[in-house]
């Protein structure tokens, strides 16, 4: 008898929670940006007959309710702080590594899924065979430093998959092939990567933007045509905060500003809001710190430069992009006056129809090998 009601309270105090984490769920509001793990989170569903034939509808739901669940962030900080306990070096897929690195679990992805997304970049330049497209390809921080991770993780190698996009590329004029391995493996031993967070440091956008500075025929400018500025010695990144791991030392942020500096000015489209510079120092008071370059993700931005009597190298840029080129966009503004940028992940537009507006023949798609690989929106570049 006793065994009976014990086993029907059990039910009941299940059913109830299970009653009042939906009804949580149902009541809160949908939040767009996570400051605890420094990204944005997964946007309600669209319910469309594509999207249901594709399973994208079903993948987009699972995500929404794991990104939306009632008090996510106290959830991931209680796992964190047992598995910590138990000593573990692995914790929400980031791995505590040598050297003080935090690093994401990178796996061998779907072969012909990464094909898939290949063709969609070179069907695009085939497409434009008016328009110059440069295609960059950047690994992250656990591609570039394998050897720092915890002894037998497991890792795919990120050069497998680069290697891979490169030979399927192929046979394209009017498109190039851009490896990041190329250009940032001599400068390995330099603190290329933040050790807590999943973009390049100031420095690994620089070398980005001597290789493609080069490639365009421009003269880049050289480390010592900038000041050299920190301007943030606090900075706990999205790998922190995902992975929870204690006793971490901050990152730095580093500002390269020309001794002779060009103004531009930052036009954000969502927004409908001209910005009078590149950087955004508000942000170096809050969690997501990266935002202070271009003050954050935006899905249609223009950096128009003055170069007064001077003569910049092109008029008008196109830059397709993840948020690696946040570092990087700076940079670029020493040689083009107009430099439109598109964020794929969240511009819903036909990029076809905006180049023919804006009158753009040059293009430059910027990812990192992660974010190229896990992104389902690679293919609106088609669009």
């Amino acid at each position: 008898m006793i065994n009976n009601k014990s086993e029907r309270s059990l039910a009941v105090g299940f059913v109830a929670t299970l009653f009042l984490l939906s009804l949580t769920f149902i009541l809160s509001p949908v939040v767009k940006f996570s400051e605890l793990e420094n990204r944005y989170l997964q946007a309600v569903p669209r319910l469309t007959w594509d999207n249901l034939m594709s399973k994208k509808f079903a993948d987009d739901t699972e995500k929404f309710v794991t990104d939306h669940f009632p008090l996510r962030g106290d959830w991931v900080s209680v796992k964190s702080a047992f598995e910590q306990m138990r000593l573990q070096q692995e914790n929400n897929g980031i791995y505590k590594g040598k050297d003080g690195y935090l690093f994401e679990k990178f796996s061998e992805p779907d072969a012909a899924l990464v094909a898939k997304y290949a063709d969609v970049v070179k069907q695009f330049a085939a497409m434009h065979p008016e328009t110059n497209v440069a295609f960059m390809l950047v690994p992250t921080s656990v591609g570039m430093y394998p050897e720092r991770l915890p002894w037998k993780a497991p890792n795919y190698p990120q050069k497998n998959v680069n290697d891979a996009i490169a030979d399927r590329l192929q046979g394209i004029g009017n498109l190039t092939y851009m490896d990041g391995f190329e250009f940032l493996r001599p400068h390995a031993t330099e603190n290329l990567y933040y050790r807590t967070d999943h973009h390049w440091k100031t420095l690994g956008a620089y070398y980005a933007y001597e290789a493609y500075a080069r490639q365009m025929g421009w003269k880049p400018l050289s480390i010592t045509d900038f000041d050299v500025t920190t301007v943030s010695e606090s900075f706990l990144g999205s790998f922190h905060t995902r992975g929870q791991f204690s006793m971490l030392k901050p990152d730095e942020i580093q500002a390269f500003v020309p001794k002779k500096q060009t103004h531009t000015e930052v036009y954000v489209a969502d927004t409908d809001e001209t910005l009078p510079s590149l950087y955004d120092d508000s942000f170096l008071r809050k969690k997501d710190q990266y935002s202070y370059f271009l003050g954050g993700v935006h899905a249609l931005m223009k950096l128009k430069s003055d170069f007064g009597d001077g003569q910049a190298d092109l008029d008008k840029l196109l830059v397709v992009k993840d948020s690696y080129a946040h570092a990087f966009l700076p940079f670029l503004t020493q040689h083009v006056k107009e430099i439109h940028v598109i964020d794929i992940r969240y511009y819903n537009g036909s990029i076809a129809d905006y180049m023919k507006a804006n009158g753009i023949t040059n293009t430059l798609m910027l990812f990192n090998t992660a974010t190229f690989v896990g992104n389902t929106e690679i293919m609106k570049i088609d669009n």
